[in-house]
């Protein structure tokens, strides 16, 4: 006969599985990871590609966000000198603000800061001319002959791994590539690990990024079911989303979960080559740098006590609720999947 688990044997459980979790610390990318002297951050390689990038990657929604856009051109050089060589954005950031602001920061002084900065953008179109006239439009926002990563943006829904090869995206973003205007070639998504699993069957990407947080963990977990394909075939992972989402400090740190210290932490120990993160003042700059700087592993005994602490308010998706709903998908991806 079956016996009904007690409140101690359900602790142990808990206590056994959160010391299981905690071994991935010693993953081969951290073994990796190297700071030459003067560089300012570490850096870890990209996957396959001969790339090595800083681990923290400055994030395109927010900085196309800031309203002085002077100041959102100090802080894109502030990072650039502080040893944040890897700056992220997307065709449809602000209607494209955000890639002008950027290409502004990258051509002052002759260009010099595109010479220091591994640039990657998003396309939001899954049909052949929509991609070219996507990514041609991101050339001339961002200044640039070349991108280095172009990332298929926002890979949410089911169908859209058939969509990318059936409208022909995915054979015009080679074709691009081909040409020399694309570097490297990759996806994101932040809805479901077996979307992203299924978009790994349809080609050999070089990049792939997804949602890296504490919460993550304990709710349709990226971390467990796709960074281990990934990281198998060699492709670079980008996480994002690493306190949540938000405008400012993220809803996993607002909400009191989880410190932003505790929050990269914990996304710079997984298998990933660098994190997303939103930079909308120096002041959040110099804080995540700091706590780049000093980076270290979380250990087994750390690791326990921050996912028991984070447990309670994890499993429901309560603070990753761009899994679950349509809400958090941009207003393109929701039209053009019929969804006004």
């Amino acid at each position: 006969m079956t016996s009904i688990p007690t409140d101690e044997t359900r602790r142990e459980f808990l206590q056994e599985s959160l010391a299981a979790a905690a071994t991935f610390s010693a993953s081969s990318i951290l073994l990796a990871q190297e700071q030459r002297p003067g560089e300012g951050l570490p850096t870890r390689p990209l996957g396959r590609t001969s790339v090595r990038v800083s681990i923290l990657c400055l994030g395109g929604w927010h900085i196309g966000d800031i309203r002085d856009k002077k100041e959102a051109i100090r802080i894109m050089h502030a990072a650039l000198d502080e040893g944040i060589n890897f700056f992220d954005n997307c065709w449809d950031y602000h209607d494209g603000g955000s890639e002008e602001i950027m290409g502004q920061a990258l051509a002052a002084d002759s260009g010099k800061w595109r010479k220091r900065c591994f640039l990657m953008t998003k396309v939001c179109a899954r049909d052949a001319k929509g991609v070219r006239q996507q990514v041609e439009q991101s050339l001339r926002r961002l200044r640039t002959d070349v991108i280095d990563l172009m990332q298929m943006h926002e890979i949410n829904w089911d169908n859209d791994p058939e969509w990318v090869v059936e409208q022909g995206g995915l054979a015009e973003l080679l074709q691009l590539q081909k040409e020399g205007k694309v570097r490297f070639v990759g996806f994101t998504g932040h809805k479901s690990p077996h979307i992203h699993l299924k978009m790994l069957s349809v080609h050999r990407w070089d990049t792939v990024q997804m949602p890296i947080n504490v919460c993550d963990h304990f709710y349709r977990s990226f971390v467990h079911h796709v960074v281990p394909a990934a990281h198998k075939a060699g492709i670079g992972v980008i996480g994002m989303k690493t306190m949540g989402g938000g405008r400012s400090e993220g809803k996993i740190v607002a909400a009191g979960v989880a410190t932003p210290e505790e929050c990269l932490r914990y996304a710079l120990s997984q298998d990933v080559a660098s994190v997303v993160t939103g930079i909308t003042s120096m002041d959040i700059l110099r804080q995540n740098l700091a706590i780049a700087r000093n980076f270290r592993p979380f250990n087994g005994e750390e690791l326990q006590r921050l996912l028991a602490k984070v447990k309670p308010q994890a499993g429901d998706g309560r603070h990753e609720r761009f899994k679950s709903t349509i809400d958090f998908d941009g207003p393109y991806h929701r039209k053009q999947h019929g969804f006004e």
